[in-house]
């Protein structure tokens, strides 16, 4: 009976925060193939690295490359705001 009744508690409790949550974080429905992914989630455990900080090394090794490529996006990145007149700073390639 007891595990009944902290079932019900947990999903009011879920249910009362949904919105919360959604606000705070997002969850990616994506799908990698097994092998793959079995040799990912293999190397994260013997390194003791979360997804989360597979994503953020990914996203900014990424960055990186990309700033390699596009002095707009480098100069925003690095913080410099003395633009010349004809570059045009596009925020949403940082966002």
């Amino acid at each position: 009976m007891e595990k009944k009744d902290r079932s019900i508690k947990d999903k009011r409790y879920e249910d009362k925060h949904k919105a919360e949550r959604k606000a705070k974080c997002m969850v990616w429905g994506t799908s990698v193939l097994r092998e793959k992914a079995e040799q990912i989630n293999d190397f994260l455990k013997r390194y003791g690295f979360t997804k989360v900080q597979l994503i953020e090394a990914g996203y900014k090794a990424l960055l990186d490359d990309a700033v390699e490529h596009d002095t707009t996006l480098a100069k925003i990145v690095d913080g410099y705001d003395d633009f010349f007149s004809f570059e045009e700073v596009d925020k949403k390639k940082t966002e």
